[in-house]
């Protein structure tokens, strides 16, 4: 058996990965020696970095939530760097509110963003992937989908029906060789996580028992993982990369 993970030949098609997680997913991806689509809603900093990370990279714009538009950027990509072989759903948003001053925008725009992105990314590639027998879907969920969070109903929600959306998917398509699986990030160093109070950030760090905050690194490790022929027998299942926070 083999240990190296090497993805040459293969491409991978990353949402939200002109920052954070998504960003050092795609690095990982390429790294491993895939063929890379940086996806994002500006077109310039996706294109950005692509031109970082090489000439098997490239930048591509949509917004997930809306169909026309994903359907457009695979296509793109499938004709500049082939068929999609490696899905990774990372985009991403909070509205945080008390439910009782949520407004239905802060929930509609989260539910579009996080949940309703991955049907409309999954179905685009689905297709394609049963066609030639073999796929790799990985979802970034949250530990707070497991959990819950105050004031974040809206999120919690989204990243819960991640999970659901997951294993439903892998029940569907395993027979056709498409496996499906979610990490579930806990607290992570991101643009998410760094406006937050010292107060906050302490409070949080206290339960977690490794310490730390978690580096997208330690996400994209396990997105790889997954992604790779050495989870060639896990499908349907949610890996907790979250530095002991919820043991």
């Amino acid at each position: 058996m083999t240990t190296t993970i090497d993805l040459t030949g293969q491409t991978a098609f990353v949402t939200g990965s002109t920052r954070g997680i998504g960003r050092a997913v795609a690095s990982a991806l390429y790294a491993a020696g895939a063929r890379v689509a940086i996806v994002g809603r500006d077109a310039v900093k996706a294109r950005a970095v692509a031109g970082e990370l090489g000439e098997r990279a490239l930048g591509v714009a949509a917004d997930v939530g809306v169909a026309v538009e994903v359907e457009q950027a695979i296509a793109a990509v499938e004709q500049g760097l082939g068929p999609v072989d490696i899905l990774v759903n990372n985009a991403g948003i909070t509205r945080d509110n008390l439910l009782l001053r949520m407004s239905e925008t802060e929930w509609d725009e989260v539910l579009r963003a996080n949940l309703t992105g991955a049907f409309h990314t999954t179905k685009s590639v689905l297709k394609g992937m049963m066609k030639r027998k073999r796929g790799r879907i990985v979802n970034v969920a949250s530990i707070i989908g497991l959990t819950g969070n105050k004031g974040q109903a809206n999120y919690a929600a989204s990243k819960a029906g991640l999970i659901g959306f997951t294993k439903s998917v892998a029940k569907e398509y395993g027979s056709r060789g498409i496996l499906v699986n979610a990490v579930a990030p806990g607290f992570i160093d991101t643009d998410m996580t760094g406006g937050l109070p010292p107060e906050a950030r302490a409070a949080m760090l206290g339960g977690i028992t490794l310490g730390r905050f978690g580096r997208p690194e330690d996400v994209a490790g396990a997105v790889l993982f997954l992604a790779s022929d050495l989870a060639g027998y896990i499908t349907g299942q949610v890996l907790v990369v979250d530095g002991g926070l919820a043991v």
